[in-house]
């Protein structure tokens, strides 16, 4: 049965992974993730479920112990914070280059550098744009709540094996740090060997048996295989879009305002949300859950309705861009954020609303045409 309790988000996300019937765990701490690998090494899911937990003699030994165990077949995941992300960056885009199914999570801190400790989604660049080299794209999923962050585990292991690919959990150190009731699934058994070959044997390191045998690399010296390959992941990402695009409205059947925000910022343009309402003003928000996908096509059409949008951060703007993008200049798109680790608040988001894209009061205002936003 399932089971509800009160957790840190980062506690909740290791339990997630242990019941979603992981295979292995590699990492190395860093603040404000460290109470996953702490609460895996904690439970000692070895015992539960036979499930690897090590801790990795640095965030590069980790990301290739990664690769190595997902060639295999199995269901493995990592976790860092931004710096430690960064350090994994190479091996990331190794793992995309091979088409192979990984968990990697980010509880993002403050940067750029060693930056702070505290909450930012300064990353967001990083999480969208591949951040690795080479033409690539992770899928992003970017959890809200605790609860989120537990269901977005089996999520994410469920996309990574159907694409064949990483996938990101974009999270932050509010939303890693918080305690919030959570309700956590049933345990899942983790797959036999037998079962794993029977599944993956097509591709995986499983042991040559009556195929010819599997070659796990990203590399390809022939420029006309590697174009090939490149092809293949940009099919994958479009599939992706097609297929597994998440977001969530609300308010916005009659907004004339819009905010965009994602993870903490969401929570918070939610309840500005509500103070808009209470002064009257129709304001709604668009929360992308998928970064990557990003619901362009539903910015796009409700840009034909509203007269503006804030794009809702805790960084110097980088969302915005991709906002921008999706509309089309059809309506003023403006930012919002606070960085260095300092959290808004909605009193905050709604002023700016009224500031930068409402100007009320005999200021300039913007005239909305179906074709264009002028000024």
């Amino acid at each position: 049965m399932s089971e509800l309790k009160l957790m840190k988000g980062n506690e909740a996300l290791a339990e997630a992974a242990i019941r979603a019937g992981a295979d292995a765990y590699f990492g190395y701490p860093i603040t404000p993730q460290s109470e996953v690998i702490e609460y895996l090494m904690t439970e000692q899911p070895e015992k539960r479920t036979g499930m690897v937990v090590l801790q990795a003699e640095s965030e590069v030994a980790a990301i290739n112990m990664v690769y190595g165990a997902a060639s295999t077949g199995k269901k493995v995941m990592t976790s860092s914070s931004s710096p430690g992300i960064s350090l994994k960056l190479e091996g990331i885009s190794y793992l995309a280059g091979a088409e192979l199914p990984a968990v990697i999570v980010n509880v993002v801190r403050g940067g750029p550098g060693l930056g702070t400790i505290q909450p930012s989604q300064a990353d967001y660049f990083q999480s969208v744009k591949g951040g690795g080299h080479g033409d690539y794209h992770l899928y992003v999923l970017a959890p809200s709540s605790v609860q989120e962050m537990a269901d977005f585990v089996e999520d994410a292991f469920d996309i990574a094996f159907k694409y064949r690919a990483p996938v990101l959990i974009l999270s932050d150190g509010l939303i890693g740090q918080m305690m919030e009731k959570v309700e956590l699934k049933d345990q899942q058994e983790r797959l036999t060997d037998e079962e794993v070959i029977k599944r993956h044997d097509s591709w995986a390191t499983t042991g040559k048996t009556n195929r010819e045998r599997n070659i796990i690399t990203s590399l390809d010296l022939v420029s006309e295989k590697m174009e090939a390959r490149v092809h293949r992941l940009m099919a994958k990402y479009k599939k992706m879009e097609e297929e597994d695009l998440r977001f969530e409205k609300i308010m916005c059947d009659d907004a004339d305002y819009l905010f965009v925000a994602y993870g903490s910022s969401a929570r918070i343009a939610q309840k500005a949300v509500e103070l808009g309402r209470e002064k009257g003003l129709k304001v709604g928000l668009l929360r992308p859950i998928t970064l990557f996908p990003f619901p362009k096509k539903q910015l796009l059409d409700l840009a034909d309705q509203v007269k503006g949008m804030l794009s809702v951060e805790m960084s110097a703007g980088q969302m915005v861009e991709d906002v921008k993008l999706a509309v089309e200049h059809k309506v003023p798109v403006e930012h919002f954020g606070r960085t260095g680790g300092i959290i808004h608040t909605p009193e905050e988001v709604l002023e700016a609303l009224e500031q930068k894209i409402i100007k009320e009061n005999g200021s300039i205002r913007y005239h909305k045409t179906r074709e264009s936003s002028i000024l």
